[in-house]
């Protein structure tokens, strides 16, 4: 393996289009939600380990150009996922008596750290493939 091999990690050459990262954040997220709900009946830590590393593998798949797209993503996914379940399966991520809203919010209140952790983990590895190109690009 020559040294310019070795310095293209996979983490540096993301090349998947925004649409397709996130057709599969979507995918992933719901079929953690799924695996989650149908073995314990409620979301549990692995839903949030699963959100986080998923909020990672996007940063490092997306290609340059829709840097954008999955920076805005992991609110966004987190939003939509507990929109749908609090509509469907609200006893999943709050109490059944509670609205849609109450849901929603008790819900994201709930996994904010694994919300956090992932956004933040996203934000950095977009921002230190960013700041590595621009590097590469001035060397």
């Amino acid at each position: 393996m020559s040294r310019a091999e070795a310095a293209d990690a996979f983490w540096d050459v993301g090349s998947e289009p925004g649409r397709a990262v996130v057709a599969l954040g979507v995918a992933a997220t719901l079929t953690a939600v799924t695996i989650d709900v149908v073995l314990v009946g409620r979301l549990t830590m692995f839903f949030d380990l699963a959100f986080v590393a998923l909020c990672l593998a996007l940063a490092v798949l997306v290609r340059r150009g829709d840097f954008w797209t999955v920076g805005l993503l992991p609110p966004l996914l987190m939003l939509a996922v507990f929109t749908f379940l609090a509509i469907i399966a609200r006893d999943t991520i709050a109490d059944p008596r509670d609205n849609t809203v109450q849901a929603v919010v008790s819900g994201v209140a709930h996994h904010s750290a694994a919300l956090l952790a992932g956004y933040t983990l996203c934000l950095a590895c977009l921002g230190w493939r960013a700041r590595r190109e621009v590097r590469e690009v001035l060397v």
